[in-house]
């Protein structure tokens, strides 16, 4: 190998800050793009008394920052600074392997200015198969108050430093506990996304061609395009409102999952959800802990797994 590179070095790097900003219409178009329905008032109708922001919401502004328009997609994803000690990654070969997002206020109707999000890598694996690199990111206000925590892990395929097995790790989020074996899910919700899921979701500030031209999607091996992963995600988090939450946006304050298969627009989806306890976590007491997947029921594999939840359990949750 020509060159090395110290990975445990990179742990810890602060990246520049972010500014971010949103408004009522940027909300009502995510939870369209995360496939609200007609009736779902509290998510699309902002006139409606049960209205809050979706909590998963600012998974885009990394995407969004604070444009009102188109976002360059490839500049996006290319731009900023070399993070010291990481080798050169190749766009074509990322694969968005994790998110997940712990509201710690809710968040207002519109951001206003000074809002930020201020990262920092926390975490960075290497094997034979490529480099994991995890960053968590913290959205704060105008005057530093965080209200949200989102951890996203990428893994970037064939890429190459050290050529051993490596793993540090300063941080990261709750993680899942497996789901029950010994009974059945809890709670089960269906779902269909659109043939145009993707074109709508799209337009919440990730305009990554593999979503909306058939031969990038063709070219990547997927056959095709596919579905945002984090529309797949948004699905999943508003299965869980429903069904747990009795639809109030306001019950869920945490929520991670692992991608683990694509989904293509018009995939129809199934969310199994358990009740595994109290949230133990600092912040959330009197929350309940639960595990989920998510399969797509056009292919049979489960697309979001390793799923995790906090919420606050409405009293008549049900099936």
């Amino acid at each position: 190998m020509s060159q090395q590179y110290d990975l445990a070095s990179a742990v810890g790097y602060q990246y520049d800050d972010q500014p971010v900003s949103w408004n009522q219409r940027d909300l009502l178009l995510y939870g369209a793009g995360i496939g609200a329905k007609a009736n779902d008032f509290a998510i699309i109708n902002e006139l409606d008394k049960s209205w809050a922001p979706f909590p998963t919401y600012p998974v885009v502004l990394p995407f969004k920052g604070t444009s009102q328009d188109v976002v360059n997609f490839r500049q996006l994803m290319t731009g900023g600074r070399a993070v010291p000690g990481l080798p050169k990654f190749d766009p074509n070969r990322g694969v968005h392997g994790s998110q997940s997002i712990e509201l710690l206020k809710p968040l207002p109707a519109v951001s206003g200015p000074g809002w930020k999000i201020k990262k920092r890598l926390v975490a960075i694996s290497e094997n034979k198969s490529g480099i994991i690199v995890e960053v968590e990111s913290t959205l704060v206000d105008s005057q530093g108050t965080p209200y949200a925590r989102l951890y996203s892990g990428s893994f970037n395929l064939g890429a190459k430093a050290t050529g051993t097995n490596f793993s540090k790790r300063i941080a990261g989020p709750p993680q899942a506990k497996n789901p029950p074996k010994d009974r059945k899910p809890d709670w089960v919700v269906r779902d269909q996304t659109s043939p145009e899921q993707a074109v709508l979701y799209r337009l919440s500030g990730d305009y990554n061609e593999l979503h909306i031209n058939p031969a990038i999607g063709a070219s990547a091996g997927f056959g095709g395009v596919i579905l945002h992963g984090l529309s797949t995600f948004g699905f999943a988090a508003r299965a869980l409102v429903s069904a747990v939450g009795a639809g109030d946006p306001r019950a869920l304050t945490l929520f991670g999952v692992r991608f683990t298969a694509p989904v293509k627009p018009g995939d129809a989806l199934e969310t199994s959800i358990w009740e595994v306890g109290p949230a133990k976590a600092a912040g959330h007491e009197g929350e309940t802990e639960l595990a989920f997947v998510t399969k797509n029921l056009a292919t049979g594999k489960v697309c979001l797994g390793a799923g995790v939840a906090y919420v606050k359990k409405a009293e008549k949750s049900k099936l």
